[in-house]
């Protein structure tokens, strides 16, 4: 097989375990990433130091890339867009423009006959009070664009809660807030498309968070067939509205009835989908590539059941402790410093499957 090379904008850990899938399957890679000695450029081929949106890198990466594709949903759609017109990018544009504005988002997700929790625009102190009456004091207020892990968000628990400055505490910026959905557990799906249109899914996961971080991943989720298959089959209308190629995730409320809510999509590998790399043949990492690269998707069943764990800041700490077992599979990021809320690896437990 012919060598082709992969761009891949995004450094961090997803970017470097898509590089290391790539290297198996015989591609080159290239990282686009403004912080030098980037965890991926570590085990890419080359690394490209310089801003997301620099004309003269994008151009570049244009130029010595087959293929582009990105590890994280903040990269500026206007770079995404310029890149798309001289060489092929996947996911498209109009993934990022879905994902990076939460309500454009949700009601993208609507629109695909998918239920959301409700919710109100919020551009105003005025605006906030009067979706918040309309909650009935409660609900989850976000920043529209460049949140995660639990980043730029309030919560209001009661009436009793005092909104008072809180817009302004998140910044002046656009906001949403979102209703309080009574769910039972929270399970994620991983999913691909390929260049022809295929969709294979990976079984849904079960997680929990601590502090708005993801901290375990358990296969299989103790949810029914039924809601199983109803998590395969948004994902799939998802990826065809959006004519999507490579690995998406998606995150959902189960409720008391199994039925589903979908909190939030993500363009790209997901960290509740690393569980893959152990408990499958074809990780979500290797999903990717070949969907990327033009190449059959693989198998998404697994061999074994498993329960990922993330090693969040001095979680590093453990990793002695963790290789001593012979039922785990340890992954490091190569990061150098570790900080409170910094992913830093992540083991995943394999168990017989049941």
């Amino acid at each position: 097989m012919t060598a082709k090379t992969i761009g891949i904008i995004g450094g961090g850990q997803l970017g470097r375990m898509l590089a290391m899938a790539a290297a198996r399957l015989n591609f080159r890679t290239i990282i686009l990433e403004p912080q030098a000695d980037s965890p991926a450029a570590q085990v890419a081929n080359r690394q490209i130091t310089a801003a997301y949106d620099d004309p003269a890198a994008l151009a570049e990466l244009a130029r010595l890339c087959d293929v582009v594709t990105y590890e994280f949903e903040n990269v500026p759609v206007a770079a995404a867009a310029t890149l798309a017109a001289s060489v092929p990018v996947y996911p498209p544009p109009k993934a990022l423009e879905a994902a990076q504005d939460r309500l454009v988002e949700k009601r993208f997700i609507n629109d695909c006959g998918i239920p959301t929790a409700k919710f109100h625009a919020v551009d105003s102190q005025e605006g906030l009070e009067a979706a918040l009456k309309d909650f009935g004091g409660q609900g989850v207020l976000k920043t529209r664009r460049l949140g995660y892990d639990g980043k730029g968000q309030k919560v209001f628990r009661s009436p009793a809660d005092s909104a008072e400055g809180a817009y302004a505490a998140l910044g002046s910026v656009p906001l949403i807030l979102e209703s309080f959905v009574a769910f039972e557990r929270e399970v994620s799906i991983i999913a691909a498309r390929s260049t022809d249109g295929t969709v294979v899914a990976f079984d849904p996961a079960e997680n929990v968070h601590r502090n708005g971080i993801l901290h375990t991943s358990t296969i299989p989720a103790s949810i029914s067939d039924a809601t199983a298959e109803a998590a395969r089959n948004a994902a799939e209308k998802i990826l065809s509205s959006l004519g999507y190629v490579g690995v998406i995730g998606i995150e959902f409320f189960v409720l008391a009835d199994g039925g589903l809510i979908a909190n939030e999509m993500a363009p790209r590998v997901h960290n509740s989908g690393h569980w893959t790399e152990a408990a499958c043949v074809v990780s979500q990492f290797e999903q990717h590539i070949r969907a990327v690269g033009g190449l059959p998707l693989g198998d998404a069943g697994r061999h074994s059941d498993c329960v990922m764990q993330n090693l969040i800041g001095d979680d590093i700490l453990t990793v002695p402790d963790w290789l001593k077992r012979k039922d785990a599979l340890v992954h490091l990021y190569g990061k150098t410093e570790s900080r409170p809320g910094r992913k830093m690896g992540h083991v995943t437990v394999l168990t017989a499957k049941t």
